[in-house]
């Protein structure tokens, strides 16, 4: 049984669809494609394809995963055009490669986010994020299923800083973007409880709904502060296992000689 690891994006309106739309999509597009899927035992079963932290309806992004198991081998490059022909336009496979390490959710343990603040001043988003990083904690509330839930969000946030826009289209209006680097942990804190946060400790209110986008998802490098590629195992394992068997049948005819 092969393991092929997926890299897609959810872009643009796309970015609105829940995780559900877009397995149902991926599913057909799985079918289109004629992969030959490995499916579940039982009564009912289901192509074998696992997820792994996917982001939030309504943020766009640019790292989400996926791993899927095949009856039969395939390049994973092929296989990766022919789902992303199969896939609406925003829901782009844009990576694949075969799974030679164990662990891919593991490995998703911290996110890049850029939020995007239309309205915002840049001079006031910088003073919010000084006054959010110099903070032991910062409580916010979020509804859950048993009524409003308070927790900390701050100790999750590796680094936050404000930035310039770039004028990428015509406005009067002015905008700050935020870079948000976030550890996964329990309760889960998300973008929009950042937002929450500066809200508590600054009072910043963007007038309109921020865009978010998750950048880059994976291990994160406590010196650098930044947040690695999950799949660089994966390619860094197929560039070596060639060479790992020319030495291994090397060694083999070493013994037969000796």
């Amino acid at each position: 049984m092969q393991r092929i690891r997926l890299r897609y994006t959810k872009r643009g309106r796309l970015r609105f669809t829940s995780h559900r739309d877009f397995q149902r999509a991926f599913e057909r597009a799985l079918r289109r494609a004629e992969v030959p899927m490995a499916y579940s035992a039982g009564f009912t079963p289901h192509p074998k394809v696992s997820y792994a932290n996917a982001a939030p309806t309504g943020t766009g992004s640019e790292a989400e995963y996926l791993e899927i198991a095949l009856t039969a081998a395939r390049d994973p490059e092929k296989l990766r055009e022919l789902l992303d022909e199969s896939m609406p336009l925003g829901l782009d496979i844009i990576e694949a490669v075969e799974a030679r390490t164990s662990g891919l959710a593991d490995r998703l343990i911290a996110s890049v986010w850029e939020l995007r603040l239309d309205g915002v001043a840049p001079e006031d988003a910088e003073r919010a994020v000084v006054a959010f990083n110099a903070a032991d904690t910062v409580e916010v509330q979020r509804r859950a299923k048993n009524g409003m839930r308070t927790f900390d969000a701050r100790g999750a946030v590796a680094s936050l800083e404000a930035h310039t826009a770039q004028a990428d289209r015509p406005t009067d209006q002015p905008c700050a973007i935020l870079r948000l680097v976030v550890r996964h942990v329990t309760p889960a804190v998300r973008p929009d409880d950042v937002l929450s946060g500066l809200r508590a400790v600054a009072d910043l209110a963007p007038p309109v709904a921020a865009a978010v986008t998750r950048l880059a998802q994976g291990l994160f490098d406590e010196e650098t502060g930044t947040v690695t590629d999950p799949l660089a195992p994966d390619r860094e394992a197929v560039t070596a296992a060639p060479a790992d068997r020319t030495g291994a049948a090397t060694t083999a005819a070493a013994k037969v000689s000796a």
